[in-house]
């Protein structure tokens, strides 16, 4: 189980947030080609930033928590990481979003029947 305790991480990760796709209407998933043009340059500079590191022998990853597999330098579990953690704020960004113009249509529909309210009862 250790040596994939990385990708399960990042698996419960998108677990966790793939309900804001269906229950609160990110779209996310549905509008894969605008996500794919907002991670991938994440993806592209955190990348090469990562292989600097490792390269340079700043930084360095426990065996016994990733999988072996290694892309150059880089494990697997990196590039996931990249991808996932940028997904998961934008179905998070989008989720909120929803929710607060919903908020704002709720308010808006109270202030009109208010509003209409009180012109009734000038009448």
């Amino acid at each position: 189980m250790d040596p994939y305790q990385y990708l399960l991480l990042m698996a419960a990760c998108v677990v966790i947030t793939l309900p804001l796709e269906f229950v609160l209407r990110a779209r996310v998933y549905r509008r894969w080609r605008l996500a794919l043009a907002a991670i991938a340059p994440v993806v592209v500079l955190y990348a090469i930033w990562d292989i600097v590191g490792i390269l340079r022998d700043h930084w360095s990853y426990n065996p016994r928590f990733v999988s072996g597999i290694r892309l150059g330098v880089m494990p697997l579990e990196e590039l996931v990481f990249f991808i996932v953690v940028p997904l998961c704020g934008l179905l998070t960004y989008e989720a909120v979003g929803y929710v607060l113009r919903r908020v704002a249509a709720i308010r808006a529909t109270r202030t009109a029947r208010a509003t209409t309210d009180r012109e009734r009862a000038d009448a």
